[in-house]
C-alpha cells in the first residue's frame, strides 16, 4: 500500500468510526479514466483505447442488519438515507441516484438468480476524481458502489457483467445514454496498461504502455459539464 493509500484508508476509517461508531468492514476504490483513441465510438459498437488514472472514488462500508442505506459524502458534506425497499420515498441528493440505480439492478439482475437479497449498508464516500471534468467520476461512483453492495453481500461477479450493469444504471436511472467504456475501464484498468476494448463483443486486451521518456499528462481545465443536461444524449441519438 502506498503512502497516499495508507493516509486515505486511515482517514476513511476515522470518518466512518465517527459517524457509525465502529470500523468499516472494507474499503473499495474505482478509478477515473481518460480515453486515448475512440471518441463517441463506444456507443456505436466500435473500438476504444482508454486508460485508468490515479484518481479514485473510494467507499468505506459495512453491512447493516436492516434494509437501510446510510451514506455520507465527505467531499460534499452531505448525508443520505433511504430504504432498499422504497428508495424513491426519501428525498435524497442527486448523486444518490447512481447508488439507487445500481442497488435496484443488482437485486433484479444478479442477486435474485442466486437466491440472495441485497443487504443494507453504512458507507462513507470520498474521492479525488474531479466532478464534471470528463474523467468519468460518475462511472467511478457506480463501480465503487456496486462493489460495496456486493461486498456487504459477500459476492463477486464478472467484470464485464458488472460494467454492463453500471452502464444500464446510468442509462435508466440517471438519464445519460452512455456507452460501456467508462465502467469497463474503471473495473478492468491495470497499472501501466491501456485497455483495447471492442464495444460490440466486449472482448478486450490489456496493452502495455511503455512510456519511456514520456508522460501522460491530464489537465483539469475546471470547466464543468453535466452529461445529463448536455448535448451528449443528442449526439448519441444523431449517431443512431
Amino acid at each position: 500500500m502506498s503512502q497516499k493509500e495508507s493516509i486515505l484508508s486511515d482517514r476513511l476509517e476515522q470518518e466512518f468510526n465517527v459517524r457509525f461508531g465502529h470500523q468499516p468492514e472494507f474499503i473499495v476504490s474505482a478509478p477515473g479514466r481518460v480515453n486515448l483513441i475512440g471518441e463517441h465510438t463506444d456507443y456505436n459498437d466500435g473500438y476504444v483505447f482508454p486508460v485508468a488514472i490515479d484518481k479514485y472514488l473510494n467507499i468505506a462500508a459495512s453491512k447493516r442488519s436492516d434494509r437501510q442505506v446510510h451514506l455520507h459524502a465527505l467531499d460534499m458534506d452531505e448525508e443520505c438515507i433511504f430504504s432498499l425497499d422504497t428508495p424513491d420515498d426519501a428525498e435524497t441528493p442527486a448523486w444518490s441516484t447512481y447508488l439507487k440505480g445500481v442497488a435496484h439492478l443488482l437485486q433484479e439482475q444478479v442477486l435474485q438468480e442466486v437466491g440472495h437479497t441485497l443487504k443494507g449498508m453504512s458507507a462513507v464516500i470520498t474521492g479525488d476524481v474531479p466532478i464534471g471534468a470528463g474523467l468519468s467520476s460518475s462511472a467511478a461512483l457506480e463501480v465503487a458502489s456496486s462493489l460495496a453492495f456486493l461486498g456487504v453481500c459477500g459476492l463477486e461477479i464478472d467484470g464485464t457483467e458488472l460494467a454492463a450493469l453500471c452502464q444500464r444504471a446510468e442509462n435508466e436511472f440517471v438519464g445519460v445514454n452512455c456507452g460501456i467504456m467508462d465502467p469497463t475501464i474503471s473495473l478492468l484498468g491495470k497499472t501501466d496498461h491501456a485497455l483495447f476494448l471492442d464495444c460490440r463483443s466486449l472482448e478486450y486486451k490489456q496493452v502495455p504502455l511503455n512510456l519511456v521518456d514520456m508522460l501522460l499528462v491530464i489537465c483539469n481545465t475546471n470547466v464543468k459539464r453535466e452529461l445529463a443536461s448536455s448535448e451528449y444524449n443528442k449526439r448519441r441519438a444523431e449517431c443512431e
